[in-house]
């Protein structure tokens, strides 16, 4: 049985050059056939898709990443030209989602600007039939599936999701699909997570650059580490290790529509 793999959430440009021309070289030895890749901001979607350009195996997202200042209206709007110019050439808008982690830091950080800027890409997502790719954990999941909803969102990807279980189940009754990092190896939270979700809406990412801890401490992260996120997976699911690699990618290539 063939163990081959996605990465489905990817930060890949900012990686340092080297870094990234070996993780590419390292893909095919490590069963892995595709990264969805996911933008920052303007300069970052410029990158996906010039990476995406270069190599087939990079599925270019385009968004703006939430934990971060707004963008200025220019940039937004050109963020948002990017998708209209190279929508057949996406595979999702994303990042996107609402800043829960810098309200942590700034509990006078008005959110409502930024719901705004969301509901301008959940529109692009509706408008061009994408999957949109969402940073919302906790709370701010329940305010982001109020959005999706209205917007009668079909296709929406909460990645490494953190929250409670009410929020999960609403998030699973939708439709929609929820991942995991190498962080489920280690963390009983994440753990749970897996055990909740089905995996016909579960999917295993990196989030790279984003160092790991436990087995991959002080390591370059890289969606090798993916092997034993799924081995972790078969293990809190009690099921055939062939059958979680079977079902967790057709999961990611069906809802990335990946050739």
């Amino acid at each position: 049985m063939s163990r081959r793999l996605i990465d489905a959430h990817i930060h890949l440009d900012m990686y340092e050059d080297g870094e990234r021309i070996v993780l590419l070289d390292k893909l095919e030895e490590s069963s892995v056939d595709a990264l969805v890749t996911v933008s920052n901001n303007l300069a970052s979607s410029n990158r996906q898709l010039e990476l995406a350009g270069l190599d087939n195996r990079i599925k270019p997202a385009i968004g703006y990443h939430p934990e971060q200042a707004l963008p200025a209206e220019e940039e937004l709007q050109a963020i948002l030209n990017v998708i209209d110019q190279n929508s057949h050439r996406l595979t999702a808008i994303g990042e996107v989602g609402l800043p829960y982690y810098t309200r942590q830091e700034q509990p006078d950080l008005e959110v409502e600007p930024y719901i705004e800027v969301l509901e301008q890409f959940i529109r692009k997502a509706k408008g061009y039939e994408l999957p949109i790719v969402l940073h919302a954990v906790y709370e701010d999941a329940a305010l982001v599936c109020d959005l999706l909803e209205s917007y009668s969102i079909e296709k929406a990807h909460f990645h490494w999701f953190k929250g409670e279980d009410t929020i999960l189940k609403r998030i699973l009754a939708n439709g929609y699909v929820v991942s995991v990092t190498p962080d489920v190896t280690y963390k009983v939270k994440v753990q749970h997570i897996v055990d909740q979700t089905p995996l016909s809406q579960l999917m295993v990412e990196t989030d790279g650059p984003w160092p790991f801890e436990g087995h991959f401490s002080g390591k370059v992260t890289h969606p090798s580490m993916m092997h034993k996120s799924i081995q972790t997976i078969a293990e809190i699911k009690h099921l055939n290790i062939d059958e979680v690699y079977r079902k967790i990618y057709a999961t990611t290539r069906n809802f990335y529509r990946i050739e």
